[in-house]
């Protein structure tokens, strides 16, 4: 593929990951041209590739646009593909870029020049009549834009920020090839077959309303499905020697900022006021798990501690950041604080990989591993960033891990190893986390006696493997599309008459069900027997149906129908229910 770049040059682009990026870049800007022709009052702010595709920010002044406009664009984009229109690049000094942008009423274009060094030299990309300042690179003819969709449009603030004007965001995808395109849409539309947000409405998982926008609702099938999450939780942390704790959700501003959280993450911190002092809703769990370890003296005989909280935290998220139960205002975290010698590091790490990497297999999932350094906006000395990332790096090429260094992206108090799942239809997430933390038992103090009888500070490990159990719940719910495993399954079992004769029969093995601890239904209403068996498999995704009739009743026996077979075989009660316990006893 041949790209230009910005001072003229035509190069061969070889690299997979290059080329989508100029393809969308590309596709950014002959959106924007289209945009132009079609709205020549729209004033364009930023544009760029992403890494699943493009956008454009434009101010349309008071149009709105709908469905039938952006359709409208991307056939203008197609025209201009077809015009063949070269692309070629220029440089102006920044005064003559000014100047270059005021003549063609390109406000926000201005304003970000005007941020650029004074010495800055400025590039731009001309194709046809349309003109946009960019750094490139670039395809060299718009007929090289080979496949593309304009996929949605929504809101976003000029520069980020809240304060500034409201701008229409017009997003699209591009590929080199249209079989490309046509795969990642066919992928598209079994995501949103998947969503989260439609599936929980039909499954009654949870639901989100207007009087607590990013606070979920969990109704009863959703509390099961999330207390089956959090048993499976506590019985591998049982084993592994975890002990469970839980803390105060509201604490005094005095305990945030010993942590370092109110200087480094208050904007995201609700506070109230009590007895006219300041309090916070806890957003993390850690500073409370720390208080616990203070509580009392600590012998190097009893480290590691390892202490585990499933906590509710509030994090404040702005309106239109709030997505189902991926991105919430509360949420619980499955915490655990390990409180470690140093040379206990590298062990420890190392059992929370083991158990993050179980957890993960449990669901099926794959996943790549990011080591995150030191963020410019940290904590604690540059001694202590070392011994924590080298410890990190340790414990992952010890267990023969391969991973990639995420500079810059650790949090504020220490390193951190990030897993990043891929779901069922490729999609990644990240989830389980892994933060070395030698700044918190600095800042409160805290302290173990060695063998020696002489006081040392203890290491602190942050870790989580589901992350967010809500947004666990809406990735799995996605992965498995309502699916469940039996032992996950809001309702394992439901229990279908065929007709009324047979109503006291069905009531009968209710009960039994129901008494063996297994999450069952009994569907009793006057509808025919197909439609329930419909509803039961496809709406409501019970792994399990029995279907009985008078010949089942009259042998005492079960014709269980299986929901991702359709198969139906018959087999005495006995039977049924011993292999479904062990099932959900095996979380298979």
């Amino acid at each position: 593929m041949k790209i230009i770049l910005n001072d003229g040059t035509v190069k061969e682009c070889e690299d997979r990951e290059e080329q989508l990026h100029v393809i969308r870049h590309t596709a950014a800007h002959v959106m924007a041209q289209a945009i132009k022709r079609l709205y020549p009052q729209a004033d364009f702010a930023y544009g760029p590739a992403t890494e699943k595709g493009f956008y454009y920010d434009v101010d349309l002044g008071d149009v709105k646009l709908t469905d039938e406009d952006l359709a409208a664009i991307e056939a203008e984009m197609h025209r201009i593909v077809k015009e063949n229109l070269p692309i070629k690049p220029y440089t102006l000094e920044r005064a003559e870029a000014i100047a270059h942008m005021q003549e063609r009423g390109e406000k926000y274009k201005v304003e970000h020049i005007g941020d650029l060094a004074e010495d800055a030299v400025i590039s731009f990309y001309k194709q046809g009549e349309y003109v946009d300042m960019c750094i490139g690179p670039h395809l060299t003819y718009t007929k090289a834009l080979k496949a593309f969709k304009i996929t949605g449009q929504s809101g976003a603030y000029w520069k980020n920020d809240k304060n500034n004007k409201m701008l229409t965001r017009i997003n699209g995808i591009a590929f080199a090839s249209q079989a490309e395109l046509d795969d990642y849409l066919t992928l598209m539309a079994e995501a949103e077959k998947r969503d989260h947000r439609k599936l929980g409405k039909e499954m009654k998982l949870f639901m989100l309303c207007d009087e607590g926008p990013g606070f979920p609702f969990f109704l009863p099938n959703g509390m099961a499905l999330k207390n089956a999450l959090i048993d499976y939780w506590r019985d591998i942390h049982y084993r592994d020697g975890y002990v469970e704790v839980s803390t105060p959700l509201i604490m005094n501003r005095k305990l945030w900022e010993t942590s370092g959280h109110w200087d480094h993450y208050k904007d995201n911190m609700y506070s109230t006021e009590i007895d006219e002092e300041t309090y916070c809703i806890k957003p993390m769990n850690c500073p409370g798990g720390v208080m616990v370890y203070r509580s009392q003296p600590h012998s190097y005989r009893e480290l590691p501690l390892r202490v585990g909280e499933l906590g509710v935290v509030h994090r404040h998220e702005l309106k239109g950041a709030l997505h189902g139960l991926f991105r919430v205002r509360c949420f619980t975290q499955d915490d655990a604080h390990i409180f470690m010698r140093k040379d206990q590091i590298t062990d420890e790490i190392m059992g929370v990989v083991h158990l993050i990497n179980e957890v993960y297999q449990k669901f099926g999932f794959k996943y790549y591993i990011e080591l995150s350094t030191r963020p410019e906006d940290s904590m604690g000395s540059d001694e202590d960033w070392e011994a924590a990332t080298n410890g990190l790096k340790s414990a992952l090429e010890k267990l023969g891990l391969e991973y990639i260094i995420n500079e810059g992206d650790g949090a504020f108090y220490g390193p951190k190893i990030d897993f990043h799942l891929e779901d069922s239809l490729g999609r990644t997430w990240q989830c389980g986390t892994i933060q070395l933390d030698f700044q918190m038992p600095l800042n409160f103090g805290l302290e173990y006696v060695d063998e020696n009888g002489e006081k040392q500070r203890p290491i602190m490990i942050h870790r989580v493997c589901f992350g967010s159990i809500e947004r666990f719940i809406g990735i799995i719910t996605e992965h498995f599309a309502g699916k469940f495993p039996a032992w996950l399954a809001p309702v394992q079992v439901k229990v279908l008459p065929v007709s009324e004769k047979t109503a006291d029969y069905a009531k009968k093995v209710y009960e039994q069900i129901k008494a063996s601890g297994i999450r069952c239904e009994l569907d009793e209403r006057n509808e025919k027997i197909g439609y329930k068996i419909r509803e039961a498999q496809a709406v409501d995704r019970v792994p399990y149906m029995l279907v009985l009739g008078a010949r089942e009743a009259e042998e005492n026996t079960v014709s269980v129908r299986n929901r991702d077979t359709a198969e139906t075989v018959t087999v005495s009660m006995d039977e049924f229910l011993t292999r479904l316990k062990k099932d959900i006893k095996d979380r298979v």
